[in-house]
């Protein structure tokens, strides 16, 4: 009888001390957040200026020429943008073959996505066409805003 009394008295007190530390992380583990929205003080501008050949575009008259030339040098300005946003990626390789260079070679690529870019203007330089794109981050600040607010911890509550 004492043995039988002896283990319900070690099962209840596991019990009420399993139920306090549970109790413990409940209380710590509420909380409530609020957020506020912040500005940056500045905001850069950056500029690209692409190229593009006229006579070695396909098309078969001259304005079609003229037509995709433009588009080629809009797209170059957009890739001089996403390289000043977001860097190059160069991968290289060299071989040496009797301690003498064999082989070097690299290649620089680009992945990005440009919002808010504007096209300043577009006309012709000699046998090329360029094209001048401005990114006012400013823009861009209030294009992600509309999507994605950017938030900060404004004050923490626990209960």
């Amino acid at each position: 009888m004492a043995k039988h009394l002896l283990s319900l008295a070690l099962l209840a007190s596991a019990l009420l001390l399993s139920g306090c530390s549970a109790y413990n992380k409940i209380v710590y583990d509420q909380k409530h957040v609020e957020w506020e929205t912040q500005t940056p003080s500045e905001f850069p501008v950056l500029n690209a200026v692409g190229y593009a050949p006229i006579e070695t575009q396909q098309g078969e008259n001259a304005q079609l020429k003229d037509l995709n030339a433009m588009r080629a040098s809009k797209l170059a300005a957009y890739r001089e943008l996403a390289e000043q946003v977001y860097g190059q990626r160069i991968a290289g390789s060299s071989s040496v073959e009797d301690w003498a260079l064999n082989r070097d070679s690299f290649q620089a690529s680009v992945d990005g996505v440009i919002r808010g870019a504007e096209v300043v203007k577009t006309y012709t330089v000699g046998d090329y066409y360029a094209t001048e794109l401005r990114l006012d981050f400013e823009k861009v600040h209030r294009l992600y805003q509309s999507t994605n607010r950017q938030q900060k911890v404004k004050r923490v509550v626990y209960y």
